[in-house]
């Protein structure tokens, strides 16, 4: 064979396989590349829009923690306001009961030293009898002179 005439055969059979793969091929190929150009612009803008989500969410999140550290700074100064007070209330609690025992055991100091004084005086008038008895060397009736006795207590 003529190696010309193998050459323009070939030459035929390449336009030709070029022709029909132009004709029924490339619209296949062109539309599967333009539908994946499209879906990674989709992709793309997305991507775009999640960023841009993101973004304000964090920015919310910072407000909401702002405002959440502001809260819990004015619940912590009620607490410890309330505290305060509650430490006032208990220490002016202990102060009006310290008072309260002090005032009751004053009174029954009070009650202990007349009981005292009335037992002193019991027991002067019983040695007064008694010194009276022995002065007189003779036995005076208790019961006789209780008003007697009486009268020397209240005396003393």
């Amino acid at each position: 064979m003529l190696p010309n005439l193998t050459l323009v055969i070939q030459g035929i059979a390449f336009f030709a396989v070029a022709w029909l793969v132009m004709k029924f091929g490339w619209p296949h190929i062109m539309s599967a590349i333009e539908e994946r150009q499209r879906k990674i612009a989709e992709g793309l803008a997305a991507a775009d829009n999640s960023q841009k989500a993101l973004a304000q969410a964090q920015e919310q999140v910072n407000d909401e923690l702002k405002v959440a550290r502001t809260k819990a700074n004015e619940i912590i100064e009620q607490a410890h306001q309330r505290a305060n007070q509650i430490i006032d209330q208990a220490k002016n609690d202990a102060i009006a009961e310290a008072n309260r025992q002090k005032a009751v055991a004053e009174a029954e100091i009070v009650a202990a030293a007349n009981r005292a004084k009335e037992d002193l005086r019991k027991h002067v008038s019983a040695l007064a009898v008694t010194g009276a008895e022995k002065l007189l060397r003779r036995e005076i009736d208790a019961n006789a002179h209780k008003a007697l006795l009486d009268e020397l207590a209240a005396e003393i």
